[in-house]
C-alpha cells in the first residue's frame, strides 16, 4: 500500500498546491473539503497527477467531524503525513467582534484537535509519520491594518498545539511541525476581497515583505513538503516562518 497523506482543506491555495506534490511523489492523498465545487474540482484535476480520493466534510459540525475521526483508519488505513490546512480569514476590529465571528476561527482548531488525535493513533499503528500545521505569521505579529484578534489567538493556539504534540508524539516516531506565513495570494481573503480581485488588492502589499513580493501558494508547499518528508526527521516541534522576510524586520 501507498504510503497516504490527508490534507484537512486541501482544495484550494496552500493545501491543495502541497497535494500537488505530494502526488508527484507518488504518496496518495485524501482531501476533505466542504461539498462544494473547489471538492469537485480537485478530484477532476488533481487525479490527472496521481490517486486522489476527496471527502466532504463540514468542520463547524462537530457530530460530523467525531464521525471521521471514528472512522479515520476506514478512510485512510496507510496513513502517514497529515496537513491542517483549513482557514479562514476576515479582518475585524476587537471591538467589533461578535460571539460567531470568534467561533469561526476557534471551530477550525477543534476540529483540527480530534483530527489529529484520531490521526496520530492511526499513525502510531503504521510505525510513525509527520504532521504540518498551517498556522500565521498573525500569530507572532499585530498588523494594526488587518486587525485579527481572534484569528490570531486561534492560530497561536495551533502553534502552541505544534509544540506540545511534538514532545508528546515524538517517541511514537511521529514528527509534528507547522509553518507561519504572511501574506499569501490565496482565496482566504475572499471573505472581503471579491475573487476576481484578489490577486491585484494583494500586490498593495509586496513592499510589505522585505523580499519584496506577497507569497504564493507553492512558495508555502514547498517547505510544507520539506516537513513532512524524511528530508526533515531531525525537526520536530518548529514553527517556520515563511514569510517574505516580515518576522526578520520591516522595510
Amino acid at each position: 500500500m501507498k504510503n497516504q497523506a490527508l490534507i484537512i482543506g486541501g482544495t484550494t491555495g496552500m493545501g491543495r498546491a502541497t497535494a500537488e506534490l505530494l502526488l508527484k511523489e507518488d504518496i496518495e492523498v485524501i482531501i476533505v473539503g466542504r461539498a462544494d465545487k473547489n471538492l469537485e474540482s480537485a478530484k477532476a484535476e488533481l487525479s490527472a497527477l496521481g490517486s486522489v480520493k476527496t471527502i466532504a466534510l463540514d468542520l463547524f459540525k462537530t457530530d460530523e467531524v467525531k464521525a471521521f475521526a471514528e472512522n479515520i483508519k476506514q478512510e485512510a488505513s496507510g496513513l502517514k503525513y497529515l496537513v491542517n490546512a483549513a482557514g479562514y480569514f476576515s479582518p475585524k476590529s476587537f471591538l467589533e467582534h461578535t460571539e460567531e465571528d470568534y467561533d469561526v476561527y476557534h471551530h477550525f482548531n477543534k476540529a483540527f484537535f480530534f483530527i489529529t488525535q484520531a490521526a496520530a493513533k492511526e499513525m502510531a499503528g503504521n510505525g510513525g509519520g509527520s504532521i504540518v500545521n498551517i498556522g500565521s505569521m498573525w500569530a507572532k505579529q499585530a498588523i494594526k491594518a488587518t486587525p485579527s484578534s481572534a484569528y490570531s489567538m486561534a492560530k497561536a493556539g495551533l502553534h502552541a498545539l505544534t509544540q506540545h504534540l511534538a514532545m508528546e508524539l515524538a517517541e511514537k516516531n511521529i514528527w509534528v511541525n507547522a509553518v507561519s506565513p504572511a501574506v499569501v495570494v490565496t482565496p482566504i481573503y475572499g471573505s472581503f476581497i471579491e475573487e476576481d480581485k484578489i490577486e491585484e488588492t494583494l500586490q498593495g502589499f509586496n513592499d510589505f515583505h522585505p523580499i519584496g513580493r506577497v507569497g504564493r501558494p507553492e512558495d508555502i508547499a514547498k517547505t510544507i513538503k520539506f516537513l513532512l518528508t524524511d528530508d526533515s526527521s531531525w525537526v520536530t516541534g518548529a514553527v517556520w516562518d515563511i514569510d517574505g522576510g516580515v518576522m526578520a524586520g520591516r522595510n
